[in-house]
């Protein structure tokens, strides 16, 4: 699950919550639907570029991109209508390879986060029928590529459910 080859096309738009755009030249293969749990990580021949997050709601999907390459993409868990996940682009305040929420008494190993009241994205258990607080959980292993990825300040870009 951690490789994937690399579909190359001329740059297309990608959408971004603010209604802009950013431009996109390479996206990882991930042969057919991806289940809870699955993942795809390759940077090879992907060049130095500024790492950026878009997390698609709707499909319960997160990719990360070096520049206009996705790097990494993985089906997500994410808030319930009672403390849903917010959308628009944020900043990455903190990092954190252990960490612990105080509010809901639960670890939220290779953590990253987004909003000060505490969501984050964090690695999970991810399966069908679970959800979070509003945070967005990720598979382990995708967690700890990401987490090695990432910088304070680097955007996560999250697009509504539909």
């Amino acid at each position: 699950m951690a490789d994937g080859t690399r579909i190359r096309f001329p740059t297309r738009p990608l959408a971004m919550p603010d209604g802009g755009t950013r431009p996109v030249r390479s996206l990882l293969n991930t042969r057919g639907p991806m289940r809870f749990g699955d993942f795809r990580w390759n940077e090879d021949g992907v060049p130095i570029g500024t790492t950026w997050i878009r997390v698609d709601l709707s499909k319960q999907l997160i990719s990360v991109f070096r520049g206009e390459h996705e790097i990494g993409t993985a089906i997500v868990l994410y808030g319930t209508d009672g403390k849903p996940t917010p959308t628009g682009t944020f900043p990455i305040l903190a990092r954190a390879t252990h960490h612990r929420s105080s509010l809901y008494d639960a670890e939220m190993p290779y953590m990253l986060r987004l909003t000060r009241d505490g969501v984050a994205i964090h690695a999970s258990a991810v399966r069908a029928g679970a959800a979070t607080h509003g945070c967005i959980g990720v598979p382990q292993a995708f967690a700890r590529h990401l987490y090695a990825s990432v910088r304070r300040g680097d955007p996560v870009s999250i697009l509504p459910a539909a």
